[in-house]
């Protein structure tokens, strides 16, 4: 909506901020807010708030909300997704509960390979449509910035498919989209007993396509035993960065292996999961520019520990919170489930999670200018919530929906 629109009697106006800063330690439990707030909108950006005491007279071509004391956030930032692929893994959901490790489902032809061998059958449009029906209801649950992965592809034609399924969406999409490539997300069946034949297809024939069409942002590896490994992650990395592609990179999900000391070493955004640390790992991080992105729902779809974020967060590290939106492993966008999982399971204050999958995440697609806090010139991309008692209750609270808009570049979703 062009113009200017004025939201008042905000019960609550959360993360509010004069400058960017990413955000470690104690200063990630140190969230600004105003009660009894304003909040002014001009073309689809933030241009004003205050205190209510504070809020010119407004003038007749000003469109007036009344929030009715609910709560206004920055829309949640999702920087860690796989929000492409073919069909839903519900049967390897099954074997999970009959006691199947992750690593068993793989080594079966489940996993990553089971999805990878639905995508390719599946047309481009196809997946277009699906990934933009997943898009819509992230969003109507506070997503307003996200970055997608490729990875199920596994393929040059595949993989290149994927991203320009991401590209169509950022194209279209009302929110801020980043793109990464994951050709590095497992060995194809094809190169099973030719490792390096692979890495050579990723290096001489994927990356200078999706280079050619401008298709990423970020590479991606997935940095594991049985997988890739840090030496592998080291190459693959190396070539994506000759060709203008930042590394932010998964690692620690099950094993320790050195990839958080590699990733660092290349400057990578961030290293993402941190299920398996050690307190070496941890100092690394805290030592370093990179942020360390936790994906509490993977760790607990899949059962396993969760990220120690009182350990990082202590030890001050930067950290951020991301959803890992995938068939296998976490089948859920719900980023107000992982907020509350943060507090739940992983002892985040509520302030502290709420930091980390805004202004934090943010920072983890590097979208920090346009998002993630409430800051004159930032999109107006929010969440407005029912009227709550406190901040707190919104983690609290994890069963309901207490969402009651969503309001993308000024525009609420209908």
């Amino acid at each position: 909506m062009k113009g200017c629109q004025i939201i008042i009697n905000i019960g609550l106006l959360v993360n509010t901020r004069n400058e960017n800063k990413l955000l470690r330690g104690a200063a990630l439990s140190e969230l600004p807010c105003i009660e009894n707030a304003f909040l002014k909108i001009e073309n689809g950006r933030i241009a004003d708030y205050g205190k209510m005491s504070e809020l010119p007279a407004p003038t007749t071509t000003e469109n007036i909300y009344d929030a009715s004391g609910g709560y206004v956030s920055p829309g949640w930032c999702d920087s860690h997704t796989h929000l492409v692929f073919a069909a839903s893994r519900e049967n390897e959901f099954v074997d999970k509960i009959k006691g199947l490790s992750y690593a068993d489902i793989a080594a079966k032809g489940g996993g990553i390979l089971q999805s990878a061998i639905r995508l390719q059958a599946m047309s481009e449009d196809d997946l277009f449509n699906h990934a933009m029906i997943r898009l819509n209801e992230v969003m109507r649950l506070g997503t307003t910035a996200i970055e997608i992965k490729s990875g199920y592809g596994l393929s040059v034609d595949a993989e290149l498919k994927m991203l320009r399924v991401v590209q169509r969406i950022k194209n279209i999409a009302p929110i801020p989209i980043k793109a990464t490539f994951l050709g590095a997300h497992a060995y194809p069946l094809l190169y099973k007993n030719d490792h390096e034949k692979y890495i050579r297809l990723i290096e001489d024939e994927m990356l200078p396509n999706i280079a050619k069409e401008n298709l990423a942002d970020y590479i991606d590896v997935f940095c594991e035993q049985g997988f890739f490994s840090v030496d592998v992650m080291k190459r693959i990395c190396s070539s994506g960065i000759l060709y203008g592609l930042k590394p932010k990179l998964h690692v620690n999900q099950l094993n320790s292996i050195g990839g958080i000391e590699a990733a660092i070493k290349m400057n990578a955004l961030s290293v993402d999961h941190l299920e398996t640390m050690t307190d070496s790992d941890i100092e690394k991080i805290s030592s370093s520019d990179t942020i360390g992105t936790m994906l509490p729902t993977a760790a607990y779809f899949l059962r396993m520990q969760y990220p120690p974020a009182r350990k990082l967060i202590d030890k001050g590290c930067a950290v951020a919170l991301a959803s890992d939106y995938n068939p296998g492993s976490s089948p859920s966008g719900n980023m107000n489930i992982v907020v509350s999982m943060s507090c739940i399971q992983m002892r985040m204050l509520p302030e502290e999670a709420v930091n980390a999958a805004t202004i934090n995440a943010a920072y983890a697609m590097e979208l920090e200018d346009e998002v993630g806090s409430i800051m004159i010139g930032k999109k107006a991309n929010l969440l407005f919530t029912k009227k709550l008692p406190s901040l707190a209750y919104f983690p609290y609270s994890f069963g309901s929906n207490l969402i009651e808009k969503v309001m993308i570049n000024g525009n609420f979703l209908e």
